[in-house]
């Protein structure tokens, strides 16, 4: 397991797995023979070795990175929607009470400040009772904000793969209804915020205006909403006030503090305890269900590697073809390796000696690989038991193509240091200048140490 996989969170192992399960749904399968191999040697159940294999697969085709990106997209879109809720807040307030000029309708300032946040509260709770499933428009938002913020394209493979994790445990429910409910709380407290703020620097008058509705129905009405709020200390109007309070705006002190204080505690009461409440609950069963998260490993796309991963018997052959695209990995890997130093070639011409013949006795010789069996079988044995030192000779005079590099790539992930020997030409015979420089360009960005030069002293003290 790299360093960088290790830090992940059993929730972020889990959705790469799934994400490279999906990939591999609609792309087809991918080539594993290396991230294969490496896991059968880790060991573990056949869910670890998914999730072994899986995060392999994702560091070496982006998707680590991907995740790391979303990350910062999601933190971004939560900020985005923090700033959002703020300024809906202050508005909610601005739009129930107004500039002070004009009294202030209280049911109407109450419709303004709530309306829209009960309606959304109803809807949320309705699609969770009847559909079992409310991601909610708030939640939606954020994950498609996020995948926008997050500027890569991979992010795109990410997303759904969460969505069905979640979905199969119905956790995602619970971490969009952290968001929606989350987003409410702060719209309502900045909502509070705001209006303590406007009644605390203007002077404001109340009325109640109807025209359907009569003084006795308002008076129980309002006496009715303020009731529970009142059982916690804030002020509800009495009968004669609110009666009063129909025919024109009351201008005493009393009962501008009295009907200020009533809007006060129905706001926190029916407005941003629930939403409070609710979002606390969300993270609570989120919480809850994250520690319970596990991979269906009964699912088609994982019974297909059951035999590849866990096989029956103990042979490693791999009978994938090349990779499309190579992983680029700096040289040594930082795996716990022997003191041993190996020495060996790849595709050399017949007429080449080899071994060198002054090979110092601490190098082993590993000889010359040319077939797919030989690179399997040295491959395993690397694996198994990692040199400290490693050194590859390569003819420069052929071409660096697909498959010497991914081999070049694989091996020195096989070892705690790795060189590349370019040999020189046999006497007599030039060397392609062209040749030899794409042979470094694609050297350099695998970032592997080359030199024209025999390395048999590195091999043997670890300096030259």
């Amino acid at each position: 397991m790299t360093a960088a996989s290790n830090t992940l969170s059993k929730l972020q192992k889990l959705w790469l797995t799934e994400t490279i399960r999906l990939r591999e749904e609609h792309t087809g399968p991918l080539e594993d023979s290396e991230a294969n191999r490496r896991v059968q040697i880790s060991g573990g159940d056949f869910a670890e070795r998914l999730q072994h294999r899986a995060l392999l697969l994702a560091e070496r085709d982006g998707q680590l990175q991907a995740l790391s990106h979303w990350y910062q997209g999601s933190r971004l879109a939560v900020l985005a929607m923090l700033v959002l809720a703020v300024f809906s807040g202050i508005g909610l307030s601005v739009a129930a009470l107004g500039d002070g000029l004009r009294p202030v309708n209280v049911f109407w300032a109450l419709g303004s400040m709530l309306g829209l946040n009960l309606l959304m509260l109803l809807g949320w709770l309705l699609g969770l009772l009847l559909a079992g499933n409310s991601a909610g428009a708030l939640g939606r938002l954020w994950l498609w904000l996020s995948e926008k913020l997050a500027r890569d394209a991979q992010v795109a493979q990410l997303a759904p793969a969460l969505l069905i994790l979640l979905q199969r445990q119905r956790l995602s429910r619970w971490v969009l209804g952290i968001m929606s409910n989350g987003f409410w709380l702060v719209a309502l407290i900045s909502t509070l915020l705001s209006m303590l703020l406007l009644l605390a620097t203007r002077r404001y008058g109340f009325v109640w205006e109807s025209t359907i509705l009569g003084g006795d129905t308002f008076t129980a009405l309002t006496q009715g909403i303020g009731a529970l709020p009142a059982l916690f200390g804030f002020s509800l109007p009495d009968a004669e006030l609110i009666r009063l309070s129909g025919d024109s705006a009351m201008l005493s002190e009393a009962a501008r503090q009295s009907w200020a204080g009533w809007l006060v505690g129905v706001l926190l009461i029916y407005g941003i305890i629930p939403r409070l409440l609710l979002a606390l609950a969300c993270w609570l069963f989120w919480r809850k269900g994250r520690a319970a998260l596990k991979l269906d490993t009964n699912l088609p796309g994982y019974s297909l590697l059951r035999e590849r991963l866990q096989p029956s018997s103990e042979r490693l052959g791999i009978n994938d073809s090349a990779p499309d695209a190579l992983y680029q990995p700096a040289a040594g890997n930082g795996i716990n390796t022997s003191e041993e130093a190996v020495l060996m070639a790849i595709e050399l011409d017949t007429q080449r000696q080899w071994p060198p013949t002054k090979l110092p006795k601490s190098v082993r010789d590993a000889g010359v690989i040319d077939s797919r069996e030989q690179r399997q079988r040295l491959l395993d044995q690397l694996t198994r038991f990692p040199p400290a030192r490693l050194a590859i000779a390569c003819d420069p005079r052929r071409s660096p193509d697909r498959g010497a590099l991914s081999l070049l790539g694989e091996l020195s992930r096989c070892a705690g240091a790795t060189r590349i020997w370019l040999l020189q030409p046999p006497t007599g015979e030039p060397l392609d200048s062209n040749r030899l420089s794409d042979w470094h360009r694609a050297l350099d960005t695998l970032q592997l140490q080359h030199s024209d030069s025999a390395p048999l002293s590195w091999l043997e003290s670890g300096h030259d």
